[in-house]
């Protein structure tokens, strides 16, 4: 079996930055695999590598022994139990930055677009129509630009924004830095009232679940525009219906939806369809070359650095320890429980076997500790058997 194992037809750029570090041995699958077929895919595997359609709950974790870590290649995490990962010693990384831009200029454009009215002009025309009247149809430059979530992709699209003469206001649940001109709002309310054109981005879960729900698209100015390029959960469709075919906004941009198809030829059921304007997109934010190739490298690269140092900076779902230079003949990697006097349990049992520490970093995170310790000497096949039946041991590797 292959000891990396990449899904959803991952850009090449990840296998060149396997393939440049020694890692050759990799298995790929240009899509999802059903539970029963993933579940054989991963046998052996000690790498895996996802997209959004790869669902590793803990069922799956728990069959497949031998990972030692996953790579999600997209900015979303929650298709894989994190806490769950984390118990079992495997760290998960993603890409937070790689298609930022290509969602940023997603937003610009359909900002541009919804403003103008370019969807109905454009279906009018294709249906025989030549309508050149202005009405309902405005620049971008003047116009206020609400950006809910300032994150990597609110923050480029504020700036993007600017450029075109846009007013930026912004709101995020904690404290931001703006750039350029733009400033944070005093509450979403204030957002909400303010814009012209609100953009979403903002993380799944429970926490902003119905975020933009009737209440709230009343509380936004007749004849906004709403977009969202977060998570399909953020905006109560049947609400968003309702104050479109109101006159109350005057259109709107998803890329995400509550409930997606779950291939090319499954249609998507939404009350928005047919809406003139409306502009639908298959959640292609980041579906760009340049991001994908952009993706496949970023997190490859994380993850070689933890396969030969065990390097876990970034990581979603587990203490992070940065790049350390090796200092000893060996080096172990220690994940335990965060019980008082895990580490010295640790050290007594390197001591007894005669194996000298000359470099050692501790961080934990919850439940888990998390070492990385370089000793001089051999560690030989009894001593990590010894390590990990220790009681205090989630799981011991040897670099």
């Amino acid at each position: 079996m292959a000891q990396i194992v990449l899904f959803e037809n991952i850009h090449p750029s990840a296998r060149e930055v396997f393939a440049a570090a020694g890692y050759t041995d990799i298995a790929t699958h240009a899509s999802a695999l059903p539970p029963a077929e993933l579940r054989e895919a991963l046998r052996g595997a000690q790498v895996a590598g996802i997209r959004s359609r790869t669902h590793l709950d803990a069922e799956l974790l728990g069959a497949a022994p031998d990972l030692r870590v996953v790579g999600c290649f997209c900015i979303g995490t929650n298709q894989v139990d994190l806490n769950n990962a984390m118990q079992r010693g495997i760290p998960v990384f993603n890409a937070p930055f790689s298609n930022t831009r290509s969602v940023a200029e997603l937003v610009l454009g359909e900002t541009i677009l919804l403003l103008r009215r370019i969807p109905e002009k454009n279906a009018r025309v294709h249906l025989g129509h030549w309508d050149k009247s202005a009405a309902g149809a405005f620049e971008t430059r003047g116009k206020t630009l609400g950006i809910v979530g300032y994150g990597n992709i609110g923050s480029q699209i504020s700036t993007l924004a600017e450029s075109i003469g846009m007013r930026v206001i912004f709101h995020d649940v904690e404290a931001k830095l703006p750039l350029g001109n733009a400033r944070a709002a005093g509450s979403l309310a204030e957002l909400l009232g303010q814009a012209d054109v609100v953009t979403l981005h903002v993380p799944g879960g429970k926490g902003t679940e119905n975020l933009i729900d009737a209440a709230a698209l009343k509380q936004m100015k007749r004849g906004a525009i709403l977009i969202n390029a977060s998570r399909g959960t953020v905006v109560d469709i049947a609400a968003l219906h309702a104050a479109l075919t109101s006159g109350h906004l005057a259109g709107a941009a998803l890329d995400v939806f509550p409930t997606e198809p779950k291939g090319v030829d499954e249609p998507l059921a939404s009350p928005l369809i047919g809406l003139p304007n409306v502009l639908l997109t298959p959640h292609i934010g980041g579906s760009t070359q340049e991001s994908q190739e952009n993706i496949g490298r970023e997190v490859a690269e994380k993850l070689v650095r933890f396969l030969q140092a065990g390097t876990t900076k970034s990581a979603v779902n587990f203490p992070e320890l940065p790049y350390l230079e090796r200092a000893g003949a060996a080096r172990i990697l220690h994940v335990h429980r965060n019980a008082p006097g895990a580490l010295g349990a640790l050290d007594n049992l390197l001591a007894e076997q005669g194996l000298n520490i000359v470099s050692q970093s501790l961080q934990t995170r919850g439940q888990i500790g998390y070492v990385v310790t370089d000793v001089d000497g051999e560690v030989s096949d009894s001593v990590m058997a010894a390590l990990r039946g220790h009681p205090v041991t989630v799981r011991c590797d040897l670099l």
